[in-house]
């Protein structure tokens, strides 16, 4: 039982001497007093700790001591700057790091008291979704080609492009469930520190909403009220808390199932276009066909992401037919030296 309570000492310790490294990182802007609070927030819940910690009759903390990881952290910060090291700054329980995902306000202005409400989930989900199936159009093209060029047979080159749509998406299935599971389970630990905190320490929980509400822009006394309405409703201060302090929606934390189903249709459609014209056209001209429709489908995607790049559609179209070309050029050509050598 100590020991949990001096692993939060540690905690609140560690989270406010980033707290400074960041203030120092952001001298002379609004938010350098923001994290200045918020570093003598994290001192005063530790004393709070100190005191649980003397209350269960062990001996207090004496002294506090970056851990090497927190050095490098820091040393990254001012190295690189805040925005690049977000994500683990959160992870290691700095507060504050949604101030990053929009620009700081000059004037005040309205602010929804829940956090952003549109998402780009959508366009993120379709960004995606046409990237996997790009990822297995190349791929599984490339597979054939290399094939085809060591071996004319069109059903060693079925079997194979088969082979390569299953394995592909099966591979890009399991990849995608592990990445969102973790992404996931780290969003739910994060949430869940939240949940404690708040039910432990909800005055100065309220104290670092109004700090982030401040240094966006609203006046000292209308983000102090703004945080204790806030605040008297749990859910609503969890969700509020998650959003702000966290730049999280507790609502889009992601499926892992869903990731993976959806990166594997969107690999295998990719994966089933250059081996099609196998299945479907004569064996003297499959190969023609699988060229053809490779090109143009790989032409497509490149003028579909082009919606995301801000590039012309006809130039990224042709960026990804060159792409393409020349990943199945090369494996041709490989596949056609591995035959004539093993033949």
């Amino acid at each position: 039982m100590s020991e949990h309570l001096y692993e939060s000492w540690r905690e609140e310790k560690r989270s406010a001497w980033l707290y400074r490294v960041i203030s120092d990182a952001e001298s002379g802007t609004p938010r350098q007093v923001l994290f200045l609070e918020l570093a003598k927030a994290a001192e005063d819940q530790a004393e709070l700790w100190v005191t649980e910690i003397e209350q269960a009759g062990a001996a207090a903390p004496t002294g506090f001591r970056p851990d090497p990881r927190s050095r490098l952290v820091g040393w990254l910060v001012r190295r690189f700057g805040i925005a690049p090291m977000r994500a683990v700054l959160a992870a290691m329980k700095v507060r504050g790091m949604a101030l990053y995902n929009q620009p700081m306000p000059a004037l005040p202005t309205k602010i929804d008291p829940v956090g952003e409400r549109h998402s780009s989930a959508g366009g993120g989900n379709l960004r995606a979704a046409v990237f996997g199936v790009n990822d297995g159009l190349v791929s599984n093209a490339s597979l054939i080609l290399g094939v085809a060029g060591a071996s004319g047979n069109p059903e060693v080159v079925v079997m194979s492009g088969v082979a390569g749509l299953l394995a592909g998406a099966f591979s890009m299935a399991a990849g995608e469930y592990i990445s969102m599971r973790a992404q996931r389970e780290f969003f739910e630990y994060q949430i869940g520190l939240e949940r404690e905190e708040l039910d432990q320490y909800p005055g100065e929980e309220a104290a670092e909403l109004a700090l982030i509400y401040e240094a966006k822009g609203l006046p000292r006394e209308q983000a102090k009220r703004l945080a204790d309405t806030l605040i008297a409703d749990p859910d609503k201060a969890l969700d509020t808390l998650a959003r702000e302090e966290l730049g999280l929606n507790p609502e889009e934390l992601g499926s892992p199932w869903g990731a993976a189903l959806a990166s594997f249709f969107a690999f295998a459609l990719g994966a089933a276009i250059p081996l099609l014209p196998y299945l479907l056209l004569s064996a003297d001209i499959a190969l023609y066909g699988a060229l053809t429709a490779s090109g143009i489908s790989l032409f497509g995607v490149g003028a579909t992401l082009s919606l995301f790049t801000g590039r012309r559609s006809w130039q990224g179209g042709l960026r990804m037919l060159a792409i393409g070309a020349a990943a199945g050029a090369a494996t041709w050509a490989i596949g056609r030296a591995l035959g004539v050598a093993l033949g």
